[in-house]
């Protein structure tokens, strides 16, 4: 039995903040909260809400070790390779789970909201299955949880450790959160980071962290819609934006930098490489923005590469994940190495491939050794 969460009031002595992993930045959300125009009133109001609410879980948990996770009993009867979903609904309060509304095997609801969340879970868990071999997050069966209509115009979507949970956006600069199907791959993939690498939330760690999650929301989208590297358009969060936003996305992971460019919100600001590279004490040391470094370099080589990209490029990322090899606190450089073995053992030290991977790297400005973890 799911017990009750109330998340309005994160100071109470009662509840444990969880692992949050957001998808709207909170300079974005900054940037929102203090719009000073007509047109947005109610999107500032909400902008501010959300970062209010979501200011108690930003703050980084630091560890050197795997995380200890909650351990769930299988499913009766469960196979390998079968998903099972759960989708609540929240009425637009701030306590999980919510009321059921959608188990696995029943049919669509009247909800638009629960139908999406329903289907980008499946598309998820497919992606992961069938390109990977990884049953589920933990690759275990877990079943996938979400909850929608959270909060009152809530801005944002975020992967708690146990569940998805999505906002119903402002209405006046973001939509509903389960228009993406990049976002809700992108926050599942942050429960896989957690039990395999569990990078470090903060610094290039942590900006590696949002990286493997951009990579995974894009393969979701791409792998669904059964789109080559070429053709895709390489966006996480591509129609969140309402139609009052000069926008495409909330990032671009093939030109970081370009992925809005609005009078009100101003410029995408994600650097594209190394040269570029973002000190700061926001943002957990800069992880959304910084991880636009990473992500051109996964685009480049997936491009290169050629075809699908989950099919060698997303491969190459994934066995880097799983490998053992990456400290908690991995740095740029580290990935880099990590993923060129990755590539090395797979398809061979001169395989188009690895080269791939290399040119990749170089292309962002990272340093590469050009062997399996670096030695």
């Amino acid at each position: 039995m799911n017990r009750l969460r109330d998340l309005s009031d994160p100071a109470r002595d009662d509840v444990t903040p969880p692992r949050r992993r957001s998808i709207v930045p909170p300079y974005l959300l900054s940037r929102i909260a203090e719009i000073d125009d007509p047109r947005f009133t109610g999107a500032a109001e909400a902008a501010r809400r959300s970062l209010l609410h979501d200011g108690p879980f930003r703050e980084p948990r630091r560890s050197d070790v795997r995380p200890v996770l909650p351990h769930r009993e299988a499913r009766p009867g469960a196979s390998r390779g079968v998903v099972h979903r759960v989708i609540s609904d929240a009425e637009s309060a701030e306590v999980l789970p919510g009321r059921t509304v959608r188990v696995e095997g029943e049919p669509p609801t009247s909800d638009v909201a629960v139908n999406e969340a329903y289907d980008g879970l499946g598309d998820t868990y497919e992606l992961f299955w069938n390109a990977f071999g990884r049953d589920s997050i933990d690759d275990a069966g877990l079943a996938l949880d979400a909850t929608v209509h959270f909060g009152r115009d809530y801005d944002n979507a975020f992967w708690d450790g146990e569940r998805m949970v999505f906002g119903d956006g402002d209405g006046e600069v973001f939509q509903r959160f389960t228009l993406s199907l990049s976002v809700i791959g992108h926050e599942l993939a942050h429960g896989v980071t957690e039990r395999t690498a569990n990078l470090r939330y903060e610094g290039q760690s942590g900006a590696l962290n949002e990286h493997v999650s951009d990579v995974f929301g894009a393969l979701v989208e791409q792998y669904t819609l059964r789109q080559t590297a070429e053709e895709a358009s390489w966006l996480i969060g591509a129609g969140l934006f309402t139609a009052e936003v000069e926008g495409a996305a909330l990032r671009s992971m093939k030109a970081p930098g370009t992925a809005y460019d609005d009078d009100v919100l101003g410029r995408d600001p994600q650097p594209a490489h190394m040269d570029d590279f973002i000190v700061t004490t926001d943002d957990n040391g800069g992880v959304h923005l910084n991880s636009g470094i990473p992500n051109r370099a996964f685009c480049l080589a997936a491009i290169e590469i050629g075809g699908p990209a989950w099919e060698r490029a997303g491969l190459i990322w994934y066995d880097a994940l799983t490998s053992g090899e990456l400290a908690v606190d991995a740095d740029f450089e580290r990935f880099a190495a990590v993923s060129i073995g990755a590539a090395e053992a797979r398809y061979g030290a001169d395989s188009r491939e690895a080269r791939a991977v290399v040119s990749g790297w170089t292309s962002v400005g990272i340093a590469v050794s050009g062997a399996r973890g670096g030695e």
